[in-house]
């Protein structure tokens, strides 16, 4: 059974597929949205038995727009704690976070403010500290936003909030009080068993992030690299990424 609704404004999709099972909680990118994981929750979800819960952050997708494109330096931790109270109230108890980029941050986040409310957590090229090559990176997207039809395609899935969306990813990460923001002193804090995701190619983060991850938690934590592919392994590798996550999610469920 599929539901959709809102929370505080965000736009919320679940599928109840596998009575008494966990369920997969999906958190997308810094442009991303609900619909743009296409069918990577659902092929996941079957190949583990796992339910669904994905949404749409404030200014994203369907869910209502922000308020403010100017962010405070701590957002992401702001949006873990919202994701907290957001699953609370969905009844939400047997939690597997599956983060991509900030959403892999938030994801690292929230498995660090509440360690016993959360079963697996799966981080795909998530951040903990700003590198050059993330700034690169930001920079280029800018250059491409008004050059390419990178706005047209985006505003496909955000509608008239995309140019908000776009500012408060990249004017927030090229701030200067923004270079010294860092969440590796809470991974230490970690307990639910940990599989980091990364392109060795990444345009927005190098293995460091990865590295400086996995030695935190004092638990399982393990990686999984994949050589040539970027910022999106689920969509630049879909069938690695699934078989990797998947075989995970079912090893530690065992």
């Amino acid at each position: 059974m599929i539901t959709k609704s809102y929370f505080k404004g965000r736009y919320v999709v679940q599928h109840q597929l596998f009575e008494g099972r966990p369920t997969l909680v999906f958190l997308h990118d810094s442009l991303g949205c609900v619909q743009l994981w296409r069918n990577f929750p659902e092929l996941l979800a079957q190949a583990t038995q796992c339910n669904i819960l994905m949404y749409d952050r404030l200014g994203y997708g369907l869910s209502a727009p922000m308020e403010d494109y100017i962010r405070p330096v701590n957002y992401m931790e702001l949006e873990a704690l919202l994701l907290d109270e957001l699953l609370t109230h969905y009844q939400i108890e047997q939690r597997i976070l599956f983060g991509h980029s900030d959403g892999g941050t938030i994801a690292l986040i929230l498995a660090s403010l509440f360690p016993g409310s959360i079963l697996l957590t799966l981080a795909e090229a998530a951040h903990i500290f700003v590198e050059p090559v993330t700034l690169q990176g930001v920079q280029e997207a800018m250059i491409a936003y008004e050059t390419t039809d990178l706005a047209a395609r985006l505003q496909k899935y955000h509608g008239d909030k995309v140019d908000t969306l776009f500012k408060a990813w990249t004017l927030t990460w090229t701030r200067p009080d923004y270079r010294d923001w860092n969440i590796a002193y809470l991974l230490v804090n970690i307990q639910s068993p940990l599989l980091f995701i990364q392109g060795a190619d990444d345009e927005y983060g190098s293995l460091k992030q990865v590295s400086e991850t996995i030695n935190k938690p004092k638990g399982i934590a393990e990686q999984f690299i994949l050589p040539g592919i970027g910022h999106t392994p689920h969509k630049e590798a879909p069938e690695k990424v699934l078989a990797a996550a998947a075989a995970f999610i079912n090893r530690q469920l065992i």
